[in-house]
């Protein structure tokens, strides 16, 4: 019998993450390295486990990520957009916990361009009188 996976994509600045759900015991695989080596920052792995919290099915899907670009932070919020896209594949009615939620809002902050005749994006050389 074939295994039935549930799919999702987020982005975040220039991280793309894609994850397959599957039924399982709560496991979760980012890059083929275990969750906990790959982020290690306790306030980054709440933001990734916090759909699977406030659905509260975490011991009941095994999660397979991977994901490039991008810093840690980056990814770690294009994992968590890409869990909830994925547990909606799931199940739909499970939209009205997650957008209140702000789990499904995509975060479209990026770095701004740097511009010619300048430092960075806005810093300017100081100004001279003389």
């Amino acid at each position: 019998m074939a295994k039935v996976y549930y799919f999702g994509t987020g982005r975040r600045k220039s991280s793309v993450a894609r994850v397959y759900l599957k039924t399982g015991s709560g496991l979760i695989t980012i890059n083929n390295r275990e969750f906990s080596d790959y982020i290690a920052s306790d306030s980054l792995r709440f933001d990734v486990l916090q759909p699977l919290e406030l659905i509260g099915v975490s011991s009941k899907f095994d999660v397979v990520c991977n994901v490039r670009g991008g810093g840690i932070s980056g990814q770690a919020g294009a994992i968590r957009l890409a869990i909830s896209r994925a547990l909606l594949d799931n199940n739909s009615d499970l939209r009205e916990k997650l957008k209140p939620a702000g789990l499904l809002t995509v975060d479209a902050r990026k770095k701004e361009r740097k511009k010619y005749g300048l430092k960075k994006a806005r810093k300017a050389s100081q100004f001279s009188k003389r």
